[in-house]
C-alpha cells in the first residue's frame, strides 16, 4: 500500500478538470515512460502499451470535477456547462445527484491554472453554491478570483487525507489512474488507456475512436473507477464492486464472471452495484439510476463488439473533495488487478 500512495499523493496534487485535462496527460506519460512503458497520446486517450497489448485493456477516466470561469467572476460546474449537458442529463447518475451535492462546498478552497499548460494562476474560496434553474447547473460564488478569464478552470485545492483506515480526497478518478500505474510499474503487460472527459459523458468516444483506429475488438476491456454509495456501512459490505449491467444493457458475462472467479479465489469480497440499486429503488420515493457508464456506451455503438466488465472501489461523499475509501477495499483491487501481471 505504500508503493501505491506514493504514486497516488502527487497525482491528487495535479490539475484535471474535465475538459482541460491536458497537463495531467503529460504528467501520465512521464511517469508511465520513466518506466519504459510504451506510451502514445492521442485526442481524449492516453494509450500504454506492454508486450502483450490484447491480453487485457483497462480503461480509468482522468478528468475530475472542478469549476470553469465563465464570466467576470462567476463559476459553473466544469462537467454542467452548457455544452456538455446533452452528453451527461437524463439517466447519468452525476445530473440525478446536482441537488443532492449543491451545498457541500462552502468554504472550500480552489485554485486556477491556465487551461492547456496546468501553469497555476492563484487561490480562492467557495463562498456558497447552488442550482440555478435557468441554466440548470450549480454556480459558486468564489472570493479571490476575480482577476479570471472565461474559459479559466478552477480545480478543489485537494490533498490525500488518511485516517481509521480510510483514505480521502477526490479519489474519482484519480486513484484509478494511480492503480494502473502501479500495475504497470509491477510487470503489468497489457494496455492502460486513459479518458478525457467522462464526467461530461465524452470519454466513451475517445476509447471508442481508439479501438476503431487500431481495428481491435474484445471482450476483455476492464474499466476501472470509483462507485458511490449511501453510509460507509454499504460501502464496506464489500471490497470490490462489480456490475452486471447499466443503463444501456449487460456487459460481458464471462469477464465479468472471471472477475467473480478471481474475487473467490484470492477471498475478497464483492458485490453487485446494480443490484445494489435496483435493492435500494424499492423503498426510494424517487429511483435512482443505473447510471450510464464508459463502458456501456462502448457496447451499444460497437453491439457488443468492444465489451467487458466494471470493476470499481466503493466510496461515500462522492464527487466532492472529501469522497472515501477505505483501504481494505484498495487493497482488494489490488490484489485482484495483481493477478493479472
Amino acid at each position: 500500500m505504500h508503493e501505491f500512495l506514493d504514486i497516488l499523493k502527487p497525482l491528487i496534487r495535479e490539475p484535471s478538470v474535465v475538459g482541460h485535462e491536458h497537463s495531467f496527460f503529460r504528467v501520465l506519460r512521464r511517469e508511465l515512460e520513466e518506466l519504459g512503458v510504451a506510451v502514445t497520446y492521442y485526442n481524449g486517450v492516453l494509450a500504454a502499451q506492454g508486450n502483450r497489448p490484447n491480453e487485457l485493456f483497462l480503461s480509468a477516466h482522468i478528468d475530475r470535477h472542478g469549476l470553469l470561469c465563465t464570466g467576470p467572476n462567476e463559476f459553473e460546474y466544469a462537467a454542467f456547462i452548457a455544452g456538455n449537458q446533452g452528453e451527461v442529463m437524463g439517466e447519468s447518475v452525476s445530473a440525478h445527484m446536482l441537488g443532492q451535492i449543491e451545498d457541500r462546498f462552502q468554504g472550500q478552497r480552489v485554485q486556477a491554472h491556465m487551461p492547456y499548460t496546468g501553469t497555476y494562476l492563484g487561490q480562492g474560496r467557495i463562498r456558497r453554491s447552488f442550482v440555478c434553474p435557468q441554466r440548470k447547473n450549480l454556480i459558486f460564488e468564489v472570493d479571490g478570483l476575480d482577476f479570471l478569464q472565461p474559459g479559466t478552470p478552477v480545480s478543489f485545492l485537494d490533498r490525500l487525507r488518511i485516517e481509521n483506515g480510510l483514505i480521502s480526497c477526490q479519489l474519482d478518478n484519480v486513484v484509478s489512474a494511480a492503480l494502473i500505474i502501479y500495475l504497470f510499474q509491477k510487470g503489468f503487460q497489457g494496455t492502460g488507456l486513459f479518458t478525457a472527459q467522462e464526467e461530461s459523458g465524452r470519454s466513451w468516444r475517445y476509447t471508442l475512436s481508439w479501438f476503431q483506429r487500431h481495428q481491435i475488438t474484445t471482450q476483455r476491456l476492464v474499466v476501472l473507477d470509483t462507485s458511490p454509495y449511501a453510509t460507509r456501512e454499504d460501502a464496506e459490505a464489500q471490497q470490490i464492486a462489480l456490475r452486471n449491467k447499466d443503463a444501456n444493457g449487460h456487459f460481458s458475462s464471462w469477464m465479468t464472471q472471471e472477475l467473480v472467479t478471481a474475487c473467490q479465489s484470492l477471498g475478497l469480497s464483492y458485490g453487485f452495484k446494480d443490484e445494489y440499486i435496483e435493492q435500494q429503488n424499492q423503498t426510494r420515493a424517487r429511483p435512482y439510476p443505473l447510471g450510464r457508464t464508459e463502458l456501456g456506451r462502448v457496447a451499444v455503438a460497437t453491439n457488443g463488439e468492444i465489451n467487458g466488465t466494471t470493476l470499481q472501489i466503493p466510496t461515500t461523499e462522492y464527487h466532492t473533495a472529501s469522497e472515501t475509501a477505505s483501504l481494505f477495499a484498495i487493497s482488494g483491487a489490488i490484489q485482484l488487478l495483481m493477478s493479472y501481471v
